[in-house]
């Protein structure tokens, strides 16, 4: 009886650690699990930029009246031609115009080619308007936003040449746009943020604003718009503003959102969407640039007679159906 009254409790232990060890297994495999689920519907993302994006994502019913894209370039015509050859495949786009500052007219041969393109990409006999937007006089930044006469829609997707978007992520973009029309809506987030020691406002690029999930702006190499501030940009901003811009060839998109914040009085709207790059690094990888874009924050501010119309936000639309869990 002794002996058997000995082994009882060492039994029970062990009976405890075996179940332990069971749950220990069990969780591990549950993470492996969910890991390979994770992977698996990230796995386009991580083998990057693919025409299989645009036809196999979340498609959206078109909308009666869809969206113009306006491209701002200069002298990379290879990267215009994988725009254009994108962005006349995606349902929405009605029209695409093409901000021309370079000295020369555009080439036949590029017009040739981007028109064949426009035609091999339509479909239901509905083909994409493509116009170039030729700017003789000047070079300037401000030429990005200069009024465009016959537009066919209200709203415009402002794009550089350098970034590309699938076409499913511009459909949820222009469905979150039509919900708050008269604000910006886009795909890259900047932040204003007070400097109290020095009195003066500082800007915070990406970082900032992962940091602090706050955000003030979207700049407009990626951002929806109404097109009726083309107009108030052009004739009834200061012009000492666009006159700061040709002059520094700097801060044109956040002029436009002092523009429509200003106008609307509304904070913008920050898209989540997977940016593919396609050409090199632009002005924002030269050093300064924060102190550049600080400075044109103080400039502009003082030309609005003191007063910051930048709204900061904390809100970010998601495409729920492109979760795989809530």
């Amino acid at each position: 009886m002794r002996g058997t009254s000995l082994r009882r409790p060492v039994t029970i232990q062990r009976l405890r650690q075996i179940a332990v060890t069971i749950k220990i297994k069990l969780l591990l495999c549950c993470c492996i699990v969910l890991a390979v689920v994770f992977f698996a519907s990230r796995a386009s993302d991580l083998m990057g930029w693919t025409c299989d994006d645009c036809s196999t994502a979340v498609r959206y019913s078109t909308p009666r009246k869809g969206y113009a894209i306006v491209i701002n370039t200069w002298k990379r015509h290879d990267l215009l031609k994988k725009s254009i050859d994108h962005y006349t495949a995606c349902m929405g786009v009605e029209s695409i115009h093409i901000v021309w500052s370079e000295p020369s007219p555009p080439p036949d041969s590029l017009v040739s080619y981007l028109q064949q393109t426009v035609k091999a990409n339509s479909r239901d006999s509905r083909e994409t308007e493509l116009r170039f937007e030729i700017n003789e006089e000047d070079s300037s930044l401000n030429n990005r936003f200069k009024e465009i006469k016959g537009l066919r829609t209200e709203a415009i997707f402002s794009v550089d040449d350098d970034v590309i978007f699938a076409c499913s992520t511009l459909e949820f973009a222009f469905s979150v746009w039509q919900t708050a029309p008269h604000t910006m809506v886009g795909f890259v987030p900047r932040m204003h943020w007070i400097d109290r020691s020095k009195g003066r406002y500082r800007y915070g690029g990406w970082w900032s604003v992962w940091w602090s999930g706050t955000y003030s702006m979207v700049l407009s190499k990626a951002a929806f718009f109404h097109s009726k501030y083309l107009d108030f940009y052009t004739n009834h901003m200061p012009s000492s503003i666009r006159h700061y811009i040709t002059n520094n060839r700097n801060c044109e998109d956040i002029a436009m959102s002092f523009v429509v914040a200003n106008l609307s009085g509304s904070p913008p709207v920050w898209v989540q969407g997977k940016i593919y790059e396609i050409g090199s690094s632009g002005i924002s990888s030269l050093g300064g640039h924060s102190e550049r874009r600080s400075q044109c924050l103080n400039i502009f501010v003082e030309e609005y007679g003191g007063i910051m119309p930048l709204l900061p936000s904390t809100f970010k639309a998601v495409d729920a159906r492109r979760l795989w869990s809530w």
